[in-house]
C-alpha cells in the first residue's frame, strides 16, 4: 500500500459514517480539533484518551491546515 499524505487520517463509510477519523478508530478528527480549539492542551488530551498518540494530534492539525488552504469562505454575504 502506498503512503498517503495523511496516513493517520482514515475515511471509512463503515466507521463514524465516513467522517475522517484518527487511524481507523471511532475518534473523529473533528472531535480532536474541537478539544484543541476549546483550549485543551495535547498532554491532557493524550492522558484522557490513552489510545491517541502525539503524532495523531500533529496529523489532525496538518489535515485541518490543508483543508483551510482549499476552503474559501465568503464573509461578505
Amino acid at each position: 500500500m502506498a503512503a498517503t499524505r495523511f496516513e493517520r487520517i482514515t475515511v471509512d463509510p463503515e466507521v463514524m459514517a465516513g467522517k475522517p477519523c484518527i487511524r481507523g478508530l471511532r475518534f473523529p478528527v473533528s472531535r480532536l480539533l474541537g478539544l484543541l480549539a476549546a483550549g485543551q492542551d495535547a498532554e491532557s488530551i493524550l492522558a484522557e484518551y490513552s489510545y491517541l498518540e502525539p503524532e495523531d494530534i500533529q496529523a489532525a492539525l496538518a489535515y485541518a491546515a490543508a483543508l483551510a488552504e482549499e476552503e474559501v469562505i465568503d464573509f461578505a454575504r
